[in-house]
């Protein structure tokens, strides 16, 4: 699996990720989720690079056009809820694309086990199309891997660009070994080495769904 590290360039990524960071700054959660969509709109950027393009004619005022644009058919998914606002600013530039949903979160068992739990899936057709799934934080990878293969269940995309601003380490090795890697890219913002005992990604940046949208039961 190829593994793109847009934080390892110097770029205003780079900027919006420290300002989501910030605990000051961060309380302020409509530039929390501006950021994340900001974001949104610079993987979006890069992923177009690396799609299938070709020469398309475009009837101007004066005469023809040949435009090279791309040629996948895109799916932009999201797992709810902090997902979001990084799924609005991939839109803003795939603003032709479907869409897909997966409602996943942590169910927790005794003490501090947990599982993942599914409840909801919606999204069209997935066979032969690109996918984009995006979510914000990526701690164990276990949340990521079951809602990429629940979306499988109806059908297999061609290819699938996984973009998750923070990740743990960790995370990074788990998707690379459960996920296939020859049709799977992740795209990364920042990778933090320290994963606690409990899942939270250190330094991290928090609950990004709770910075995003406020605090939940």
């Amino acid at each position: 699996m190829k593994v793109i590290n847009l934080g390892e360039k110097n770029s205003l990524l780079n900027k919006f990720v420290a300002q989501m960071r910030d605990k000051k700054i961060q309380k302020d959660s409509m530039r929390f989720r501006r950021n994340l969509q900001r974001l949104g709109n610079i993987f979006a950027y890069e992923i177009s690079q690396v799609l299938e393009h070709s020469e398309k004619p475009v009837t101007t005022p004066l005469g023809i056009a040949s435009v090279p644009t791309h040629d996948d058919k895109i799916v932009v998914a999201t797992i709810l809820r902090a997902g979001l606002p990084l799924h609005e600013g991939i839109l803003d530039y795939f603003d032709d694309a479907q869409n897909a949903f997966v409602a996943a979160y942590r169910k927790y068992d005794k003490g501090e086990d947990f599982h993942i739990n599914i409840e909801y899936c919606s999204t069209p057709d997935l066979t032969g199309k690109t996918l984009i799934l995006a979510d914000t934080m990526l701690a164990t990878g276990a949340s990521l891997e079951i809602a990429y293969n629940r979306l499988r269940e109806e059908g297999e995309p061609k290819h699938t660009h996984l973009v998750c601003p923070i990740c743990s380490a960790y995370a990074v090795e788990y998707i690379k070994k459960h996920l296939p890697g020859d049709r799977v890219t992740l795209w990364v913002a920042a990778i933090d080495e320290e994963l606690t005992s409990h899942s939270y990604i250190v330094p991290g940046l928090g609950d990004a769904g709770d910075l995003a949208y406020g605090k939940k039961k």
